[in-house]
Formats: C-alpha cells, structure tokens, sequence
C-alpha cells in the first residue's frame, strides 16, 4: 500500500510561493518514488516584511498550529525564515517547541520544523561552513539573517539584499531573476551558494542552472525545508533536479 502523508505548512497571509514550491518539489519526488503528498496550509497576517510586522505575525503561529493539528498533518513547517530569525539568535528552537506542545494539545503528534531551521540543519548535514546569500529583505533585517546564521556557526562571507519591503512583490520575482543577481554576488571563498533566503522568493526552479553557472553547491529556503519535512517523515531526502540539499549524494 502507498503511504501517503499530510505536508501542512503556517505561511505569511502574503506569501504565494512555499505553497507553490513545495508540493512542486514533492510532486517531482512522486515521480521517482512511491510515497504521495497532500498539502494543507494555515495563514498568519503579515504585508511589509518589517520587525513590527513580522513580530505581531509570529504570535499568531500557534493558533495556526492548532488548525493545522486539527488536519492529523505528518509534519508542520513554519514557513518564514526571517521572521523566526528577527526574533533572536536560536529562535527556531524555541518556536518549534511551542508549536509541537501546541499539536500534542490538540492531540496531534506531527514533526515540527521550521524554514529557519531548516536551512541551519541542511547547511551543517552538508558541511557548508562558508556560505553567500541572497535575500530580498533590507538591509538591516538582511544584517538580521548574517547574523543569525553565523551564530550557528556558519560563515557568511557574502550578503546580497535586494531591499524589497513589499512581500507580494518579492513572491511576483520569476526564478531567474535570483539567478541574475546572484552573479553580483563575489563568491570567492564560499562553499555553497544560498540562492534565496527567502521562502517568499521563488529560486527553486533556478537551482540546477545556478549549480551549473556558479560551480557550487546551491541552496534555497525552499529545499532545506523539503529535506527536513522528508527527514522528519523518516523518508529518503531525495527530489532529482533541485540541488545539493535534495541530492542523492547528500542523502
């Protein structure tokens, strides 16, 4: 019998990718594998990727934990990596505790992770310790993002920002346009190229042809949190065509 699972992810109201890239992602996987996906999502308020708008959005992930709980889903994402990272060094932990304790409540038992945490773990699974980014964010939630990455313990030894406000028009970018300006970006010394930090901004179908052109491995927020959600699901982390982070090498 097929095992089908329940991908359930707590998006920003204004985000129109992570519903888009993700089932993309595992669409692909049903390709070459025999596991299926269905997808289920809850909203939390947020507009203008700013700290007080992304603070006030934050407090509403538990209420959208407790909906997606109410599904059985097999794994929640937090689908915003900055929000969690404009909350402080570690943040991921924290969140992703507070949402498990808010499903077992509910009497749901999914896997919690976190786009933040996500790009964490897939970067130390893969021993990238020196990496350049792209964001769409300012300049100083951007400074954010380094930040937070480093006190992991990853370098980061690039940091391209875009300095887009408006999250619906960071979510209307085609893909190539991350692979555009990531030749502005000097990567001398990197190890892996972080294409989007962004969930919000679509890179995932730029991956491959960014691999290609840079001669690194390369990442987005998008991958990381399918090989999390795969990982987390105790299934094989592996989506052909969609980089390092869903390679079968790194598997």
């Amino acid at each position: 019998m097929t095992q089908t699972y329940r991908i359930g992810q707590i998006v920003p109201s204004s985000n129109t990718t992570m519903e888009t890239e993700i089932p993309a992602m595992l669409r692909a996987r049903e390709a070459q594998f025999p596991e299926r996906f269905t997808f289920h999502s809850s909203r939390m308020r947020m507009m203008h990727v700013v700290k007080e708008e992304l603070a006030a959005m934050d407090a509403q992930s538990l209420r959208c934990a407790a909906e997606l709980a109410d599904a059985r889903v097999d794994v929640m994402g937090y689908a915003c990596l900055v929000a969690i990272m404009a909350m402080g060094p570690g943040y991921h932990r924290e969140s992703q505790t507070k949402l498990a304790q808010v499903a077992r409540a509910e009497g749901a038992h999914a896997a919690v992770i976190s786009s933040a945490g996500a790009l964490i773990a897939t970067l130390q699974e893969l021993g990238l310790g020196k990496v350049a980014i792209l964001a769409p964010y300012m300049k100083p939630l951007t400074q954010t993002v380094v930040d937070y990455i480093e006190a992991e313990g990853i370098e980061v030894c690039a940091a391209h920002a875009l300095e887009i406000s408006d999250n619906l028009a960071v979510g209307r970018r085609p893909p190539e346009l991350a692979l555009n300006a990531a030749a502005e970006i000097d990567l001398t010394g990197a190890q892996a190229l972080v294409l989007s930090a962004c969930v919000q901004m679509p890179a995932a179908a730029a991956i491959e042809a960014a691999e290609q052109k840079f001669g690194l491995p390369v990442v987005t927020a998008s991958s990381c949190t399918v090989r999390q959600m795969l990982k987390a699901l105790s299934v094989v982390p592996i989506v052909s065509g969609f980089g390092a982070a869903l390679s079968s090498q790194n598997a």
